[in-house]
């Protein structure tokens, strides 16, 4: 049985990082990437990678639309590895936080964290306000990671596609996947 993954997508800017998790997760085999794309991650894709929706879904090995809350992935039954929301923007990232259940990216995230199942939240949005630090912390005390896509100059990377890389590469060792994105710190 293939392990699965799920990938919210929103209309936070960083729609590479989805984009590049979804590349990687399609050369595994093993793996399963059951994606949800916001109609303002569509937005992004669009102007941020110049894609079609279709063209970034069909790395996808399901697809569920944003309202489909009777879905798989709105059930603690439905086991999974658990859940990256890649880009991740404040107001998810509240719904997360608050336990709304809006939508099924918040709802597939509220049923992560109730199964105690791997949660790992990429917001971007800067400068950060008391709400949104708030809402960090209140999911971090919930058992989610949150980690903000910050590039890692000390390990000489020299191109923007080496800095998405080994934030990708970090992200997925979350769920026990080295794709061999990035050389480790070894020390000076």
């Amino acid at each position: 049985m293939k392990k699965r993954i799920i990938i919210g997508m929103t209309g936070a800017t960083g729609a590479i990082y989805g984009l590049r998790i979804l590349q990687i997760l399609k050369e595994l085999p093993e793996w399963e990437a059951h994606l949800v794309i916001s109609q303002a991650g569509v937005l992004n894709i669009q102007h941020e990678l110049g894609m079609k929706k279709q063209a970034l879904t069909d790395l996808a090995d399901k697809l569920y639309s944003i309202n489909e809350i009777g879905s798989a992935i709105a059930s603690g039954a439905y086991k999974t590895e658990g859940m990256l929301v890649v880009p991740c923007s404040m107001k998810t990232l509240a719904s997360i936080a608050h336990g709304f259940s809006d939508n099924l990216i918040s709802r597939a995230a509220d049923v992560t964290l109730k199964e105690r199942r791997q949660l790992v939240v990429v917001p971007r949005e800067t400068p950060l306000n008391l709400a949104h630090i708030r809402n960090m912390a209140s999911v971090t005390e919930m058992g989610g990671v949150i980690y903000p896509p910050l590039p890692a100059f000390y390990g000489g990377n020299k191109t923007v596609e080496s800095l998405v890389d080994e934030t990708v590469g970090r992200l997925l060792e979350w769920f026990g996947i080295n794709a061999g994105l990035y050389e480790p710190w070894e020390g000076l």
